[in-house]
């Protein structure tokens, strides 16, 4: 008399298929999804109250970063900006159109927007912007082609070695002071080198991976 039955066979290949196909979704799970960005978030544009276009206001209009962002130069925050700053132009210019609803009923009502935030850092993080600026670090070299972005997505995964790639050997990201806030500025023939901006801005990366200069 037979131990196995007929469909024994069968049986055992579909459970062994199953079991290699759990394996290869395994993997997928463990080596594709972190570079897709899922768990950093990266290239993921949140939902806005208003679809601010930072092409259009900024490489269209050429509105400077410090119009909006009023305290990145001497703050750890960059500031958002008031419903008075939107309206110093829109009081004047597409003031019914349809998509800036929200901004005319928060001036209106004396509420301010409520802007999803894009880069998040964890409370045991402390990032300033100031101190970045100060030091020749600009603006895409955080947020990427900021200039460009119809939408706001997030251009870095802020993992901890992202930023310590940066402070371990700060001079490829440097830049002369009066090009931080200019988002398509780039490096040519008569831009100082890494090293002198290094030098000028009295940059010492020996001390830039101390564990209290971001966890305080």
């Amino acid at each position: 008399m037979a131990i196995f039955g007929p469909r024994a066979n069968l049986f055992m290949n579909i459970a062994l298929l199953t079991t290699a196909g759990l394996f290869v979704f395994l993997l997928i799970l463990v080596w594709v999804v972190p570079v897709m960005g899922y768990n950093s978030q990266e290239r993921y544009i949140p939902p806005q109250p208003v679809p601010f276009s930072h092409k259009h206001h900024v490489s269209g209009l050429g509105l400077d970063c410090r119009y909006c962002h009023t305290t990145v130069e001497v703050s750890q925050n960059a500031g958002i900006p008031p419903t008075h700053t939107c309206m110093t132009c829109h009081s004047q210019i597409w003031t019914n159109a349809e998509i800036l609803a929200p901004v005319r009923q928060s001036l209106a009502e004396n509420k301010p927007l409520r802007w999803a935030r894009v880069y998040t850092l964890p409370d045991y993080v402390y990032f300033d912007h100031s101190i970045h600026i100060a030091k020749g670090v600009g603006c895409t070299e955080c947020h990427g082609p900021i200039g460009d972005m119809p939408l706001t997505w997030k251009a870095t995964t802020l993992y901890m070695s992202w930023c310590l790639s940066c402070h371990r050997d700060p001079a490829p990201h440097l830049r002369p002071r009066d090009q931080v806030f200019n988002p398509h500025w780039r490096r040519n023939g008569d831009t100082p080198s890494g090293d002198q901006l290094m030098a000028e801005y009295h940059i010492h990366p020996e001390t830039l991976s101390d564990c209290g200069v971001c966890h305080r």
